[in-house]
């Protein structure tokens, strides 16, 4: 069994991603498997390249992972640290996740070689009773479910334009550690599968 370095030797990563809502309420997340966390499911995003600003970061990876480029980062939602390995790296990862509102849709053009890449195992939309089913895989944040909440019952989506939507406080989760995602027998990567159906 490999040991993984201590949390305090673990590599600084600043990494951000954006959660797309589409008219509905439901969210665009992508499904990956790690060697700590196992299955979990996350909005599109990743590390941020030297001379990026966290929402360059965002808008990129966004592009990138969904091959969506007529979306565009929205309000920061919230900010957190997590503990995984990257590539064999131990890596302290602080993110920003950000907000916008777009179609539902599956990703554009041929984005097979970002995905494979980035470990990234499928995708789908998820409802406000997906994410509350007891079932399901992980999600990262663990919270986000408790988040998108917050901003549906302020008013997102909305119309889906900017004019219509209300402001958002963004929330500093904080260190989140690992034994807070997924560690619920019952979250288990049967169920997620099962849910999948076509799109991942």
């Amino acid at each position: 069994m490999r040991i993984l370095r201590r949390d305090r030797e673990r590599t600084p990563r600043a990494a951000a991603r954006t959660v797309v809502l589409d008219p509905d309420g439901s969210v665009f997340l992508l499904r990956s498997d790690n060697i700590e966390v196992g299955v979990h499911w996350t909005s599109p995003g990743g590390g941020i390249e030297p001379g990026e600003s966290p929402l360059e970061g965002a808008r990129r990876e966004l592009w990138e992972e969904t091959g969506w480029t007529d979306l565009v980062p929205g309000p920061l939602l919230c900010t957190w640290e997590h503990d995984f390995t990257w590539h064999g790296i131990p890596v302290r990862q602080h993110e920003h996740i950000f907000l916008t509102v777009g179609p539902r849709r599956g990703p554009v053009g041929d984005v097979s070689d970002v995905h494979a890449t980035d470990g990234i195992l499928g995708w789908r939309w998820w409802t406000a009773a997906d994410l509350a089913d007891e079932r399901a895989d992980a999600v990262w944040p663990p919270q986000l479910p408790a988040l998108l909440a917050g901003v549906r019952a302020k008013g997102w989506p909305g119309d889906g334009s900017p004019g219509s939507l209300p402001p958002v406080e963004p929330v500093d989760l904080g260190h989140v550690p690992n034994g807070t995602v997924g560690t619920d027998a019952a979250r288990s990567t049967t169920a997620g599968q099962a849910r999948e159906g076509t799109e991942a």
